[in-house]
């Protein structure tokens, strides 16, 4: 998409952008939230590209600063970082605007999508299209791994640390939260004993490269909204606190705790705040919860949901969305005559526990971030906690493969059509790094093709 009114920056790089205004944060937050696919790289290069490189509303220096922080967190960090530039920018409401203007539309795109699979999946055109694009989720999941892995893995205590989780998981079936905790007091107690094996490998590293003068530049101080506070760090926990206990007390009021909706809030809050790694490191816990504890959907729709998420704009971990419209429409939480309801109101419960945490720890911590410009570096236990995603996602992919490999298990026939998508995927993103879009349609027409010619 094109910007209708062009920026000081794109008419003399040598001079500072005019202050922007909140209506035009606005309109780019907003196009931005239509706009950001390819994940969280993906997402992270459109901002750097039209924030720091087009606009120039914030230097490059500031940028990393800022997503340094975000990397730190749990939770998605290209809309973290979308909502600490807002806040920068305009002060909570600010934050607030890019944050949810980046989830938006992909919630109610997906509220669209996932309707259209509950209640149309069976039809042969929908049918074909899923049947390609699962091969291409197992893929992408794979190249995940890989990717996070080479990143991280940088000795034998991290490779071990890796191994170690995806037997935990594979093997013993040790809860996703069990794992995280154990990784984190190995990271804690090893960079005490060994710190040379637990520095952070890679990461998006430091770039000196100026695109100009910048609206936020290397020496802009710090705006008096974004110095740190005892009383606005509180007053923001508070209202936090309020903002979650005040939903979750009117479904269990409602619905009872142990009511459907009351649960997704409660599972999906702590989910929210064990996304170390982004999204592919939680959805084995999603799975764990969501598919093995709670039934709310089958491991299939599982992969299907998945395949959604990567093929529509915003943070992958929307597919929780998904997750919590199966769960509300095949539940009939409002009987069987408000299913669509039932289905888009879970899903919007299931949105606001999974990112309420996000906004809180930008809008709470930012102003202590904003007081030093020092490079924020991992720590030894989010080290561990990373090396051990690695080998968690590994364990998710083969979850997928089995799935999509064996529809009917071990005992039924081995499906070769599906292995070929799933190797063509992998040879596409390995080797001739195809992007997600493109790779997912491909497999998509693929699988068509193929269901129509059969």
């Amino acid at each position: 998409m094109s910007q209708s009114t062009a920026t000081p920056a794109q008419h003399d790089a040598s001079t500072q952008p005019s202050v922007v205004s909140f209506w035009e944060a606005f309109r780019f937050w907003l196009k931005l939230g239509f706009i950001s696919f390819g994940g969280p790289a993906g997402q992270i290069a459109i901002m750097h590209a039209e924030l720091v490189e087009r606009r120039r509303w914030i230097s490059e220096r500031r940028f990393l600063h800022a997503l340094n922080y975000c990397m730190v967190l749990p939770g998605p960090e290209a809309q973290q970082l979308a909502t600490y530039i807002g806040w920068l920018m305009h002060r909570t409401w600010g934050g607030i605007v890019a944050g949810t203007l980046f989830v938006l539309p992909s919630l109610f795109i997906l509220i669209v999508l996932s309707w259209i699979y509950i209640a149309f999946g069976d039809v042969p055109l929908v049918a074909g299209l899923f049947y390609g694009i699962k091969p291409a989720v197992t893929a992408i999941v794979v190249h995940a791994a890989y990717r996070i892995g080479s990143r991280v893995l940088k000795n034998h205590v991290l490779w071990a640390i890796s191994a170690a989780s995806f037997v935990a998981i594979f093997a013993l079936n040790v809860p996703f939260p069990a794992i995280v905790a154990g990784a984190a007091l190995i990271g804690y107690l090893g960079g005490r004993i060994v710190p040379d094996k637990f520095k952070a490998g890679g990461g998006h590293g430091k770039v000196d490269k100026s695109f100009g003068p910048a609206l936020i530049d290397d020496d802009t101080p710090p705006p008096e909204h974004a110095r740190f506070h005892l009383s606005h760090l509180a007053r923001v926990l508070a209202i936090g606190a309020l903002l979650w206990a005040v939903p979750m007390a009117g479904l269990s009021a409602l619905y009872g705790w142990n009511g459907t909706l009351t649960q997704m809030g409660w599972f999906f809050t702590k989910a929210a705040l064990l996304t170390f790694g982004g999204a592919y490191a939680v959805l084995p816990y999603v799975y764990q919860g969501a598919v093995g504890h709670y039934g709310w959907l089958t491991p299939t729709q599982m992969i299907d949901g998945l395949a959604l998420g990567e093929t529509t704009p915003g943070p992958l971990i929307m597919v929780v969305a998904f997750v919590g419209f199966v769960g509300g429409y095949v539940k009939a939480l409002f009987g069987p005559d408000m299913l669509f309801a039932a289905g888009a109101v879970a899903a919007c419960v299931v949105t606001w526990f999974t990112f309420l945490p996000s906004f809180l720890f930008i809008l709470a911590g930012s102003p202590l971030v904003e007081s030093t410009h020092g490079d924020l570096k991992f720590t030894a236990p989010l080290t561990a906690i990373t090396a051990a995603v690695v080998g968690v996602i590994l364990n998710l992919a083969l979850f997928f493969g089995y799935h999509v490999l064996w529809p009917q298990g071990f005992a039924g026939n081995f499906d070769w059509v599906s292995a070929l998508i799933a190797l063509a995927a992998v040879v596409s993103l390995f080797r001739y790094q195809v992007s997600v879009i493109p790779l997912i349609a491909a497999c998509g027409v693929s699988g068509l093709v193929y269901q129509l010619v059969l």
